[in-house]
């Protein structure tokens, strides 16, 4: 316990432990899911499948070949720090692709695409939240959007990703370019739950006359602090309290019967929160930049 307690206090061991998890991850879902099925999972490893498909080249050196322009140019643009790591990954995850011979799980097509998509998903947000990227697209809008600040990386990354399916649909095929939606839309829904956070905890909203009584009860038999907001009924025109309490999945029923012993009338609604950060909840880390 006492290794894994430095190893989350030290940010720069956990940035390079998450890295290398991630990279293993990441890698790991071609051979088992990917290549076998040639799924394009959107970036420039997509361009890759496309070129192990007709020409057998392997997928990682590939890949990295196409990133030593982007590093190079990456490395005037962007912080050293974040570069190095970044280098880091994209060695790492480029050669363990091509190491990793691990024996294909799934020859059906659609199970490649979601579970490779998983898999590439989590990889990816790992590294992310090491404060690194596998390069690729990633590190070429960041050049672009350097260059020409009207084209977001979000942009750039959906249109790159749509060049590549709509390049594997007239290199491989539509179903081969369905799939690849499918994969893309996976890794995508994975990285954000996963750099969002899967927190259940709850954000609960009351606005109540009896606010005094109710914030007071939050904060003495739930031990959960409290927010008080100045507001005013667009309809009424009046004066009102609204408050703001965090509090966990399982604690949501206790502050409901809090807020109708004190005033049946209230109003209350409550929201989920990805992520909870500071006293009483996670603890809440500055990320090297």
């Amino acid at each position: 316990m006492s290794i894994i307690r430095k190893l989350n206090e030290n940010r720069i061991i956990k940035q390079y432990t998450l890295i290398v998890i991630g990279c293993f991850i990441a890698a790991a879902s071609y051979p088992l899911f990917l290549e076998p099925n040639f799924i394009a999972p959107g970036g420039l490893t997509g361009i890759t499948t496309i070129l192990n498909y007709h020409f057998n080249l392997p997928i990682g050196l590939t890949s990295l070949i196409l990133n030593i322009p982007l590093m190079l140019a990456g490395w005037r643009l962007i912080g050293a720090g974040f570069i190095f790591r970044t280098i880091l990954a994209t060695l790492l995850f480029s050669f363990l692709i091509d190491l990793l011979h691990l024996p294909a799980l799934s020859d059906d097509p659609l199970l490649a695409s979601i579970f490779g998509g998983i898999m590439l998903g989590v990889g990816l947000a790992l590294i992310f939240r090491g404060n690194a990227t596998t390069g690729g697209t990633d590190l070429m809008a960041r050049i672009v959007h350097h260059y020409q600040r009207a084209i977001t990386i979000g942009v750039f990354l959906f249109a790159f990703d749509t060049l590549v399916i709509l390049l594997t649909w007239i290199f491989l095929s539509a179903s081969h370019a369905l799939y690849a939606m499918i994969c893309v839309f996976v890794i995508a829904k994975v990285l954000d739950q996963v750099l969002t956070g899967f927190g259940n905890d709850k954000a609960c909203y009351i606005i109540s006359k009896q606010y005094a009584q109710i914030e007071k009860r939050l904060m003495t038999e739930m031990e959960r602090g409290v927010t008080r907001f100045d507001a005013v009924g667009a309809y009424s025109g009046e004066p009102i309290k609204m408050l703001l309490c965090i509090v966990g999945q399982f604690e949501a029923p206790k502050l409901k019967t809090i807020v109708n012993d004190e005033d049946p009338t209230a109003f209350m609604f409550i929201t989920d929160t990805h992520e909870t950060l500071g006293e009483g909840f996670a603890k809440l880390i500055e990320e090297e930049q």
